[in-house]
């Protein structure tokens, strides 16, 4: 059996890591395209991207002045269960980090009503998903999305019939339309399927897939090529500058959903992805 103490050390140890080390596969992502930028101005705005961060990861310092909300997603073993109040410890766990890291405070009470800062960047958006492994423990992964990429997201509900043009138009539309806000290049989630309410947590989900890894299908793996040329072929380029990189990669995930509906949601993840996972036992 899990503790919630566990599962929060886990964060809080995750928290400043994500915020000032770029993911290896990013930084590696950020590198090759560096190499193959056709456009002048798309060269240097990657070079910065890669100096920025080598020098936020070697002084600690975090990639982005926005050091975002957190989300944490924990993934339970078929066999395992946690006890305790798992969000006041993971809440106790982010205020911790954030003070000790002197990252931003970013989150406000209420977002319609109180609009004062909480001060200490809680409460986090957690998510459990039960029996998502075999066995015991605990996968517990850590995003911090900032401001401008989730404010570029989209969730469309479409008429079945729309299929992969469908998908393929909402995806350029929010791209094209939110791109320069979300600091490209980009790493593109999409989620296909589910319900309103879970449609977006696939497209978030699947930010956390390391850039180059294989897609889940054939399918996907050819819808996802097809949409990451279509993107970089906007021209929108590094920084918004223009150039031959608009995206790093796209992952889409898809799911079952009703015979009358097609859930479309876009997660777009900036130049500075930045999540951490870790493994805990029991």
């Amino acid at each position: 059996m899990l503790t919630s103490h566990a599962i929060a050390e886990a964060v809080r140890a995750a928290i400043p890591r994500a915020a000032t080390t770029l993911r290896p596969d990013a930084l590696v992502a950020l590198r090759t395209a560096a190499a193959a930028e056709r456009s002048p101005r798309g060269r240097a705005v990657l070079a910065q991207l890669v100096e920025n961060a080598e020098i936020a990861d070697s002084s600690h310092m975090p990639l982005c002045q926005d050091t975002g909300t957190v989300w944490v997603r924990v993934e339970l073993g078929a066999d395992e269960c946690v006890c305790g109040d798992l969000q006041a410890a993971v809440d106790g766990a982010v205020a911790a980090a954030y003070r000790s890291a002197n990252l931003r405070m970013s989150l406000v009470r209420d977002a319609l009503f109180d609009r004062t800062n909480t001060a200490d960047n809680t409460p986090a958006f957690l998510e459990v998903v039960l029996g998502a492994r075999l066995g015991t423990g605990a996968t517990v992964h850590v995003m911090l999305k900032g401001g401008g990429s989730d404010n570029a997201s989209r969730v469309e509900m479409l008429p079945p019939g729309a299929g992969v043009a469908g998908v393929t138009r909402v995806v350029l539309e929010a791209v094209s339309a939110n791109a320069t806000g979300a600091c490209p290049p980009l790493l593109v989630g999409v989620g296909v399927g589910a319900t309103f309410d879970k449609v977006g947590g696939l497209a978030k989900k699947a930010l956390l897939r390391e850039i180059g890894s294989p897609a889940a299908s054939a399918e996907t793996a050819a819808l996802e090529a097809e949409l990451l040329a279509a993107i970089n072929a906007t021209g929108i380029g590094p920084g918004g500058l223009g150039g031959d990189t608009t995206a790093l990669a796209v992952h889409v995930i898809t799911a079952p959903c009703h015979i009358a509906a097609l859930p479309v949601a876009v997660n777009l993840g900036c130049s500075a992805v930045r999540s951490a996972s870790v493994e805990v036992s029991a």
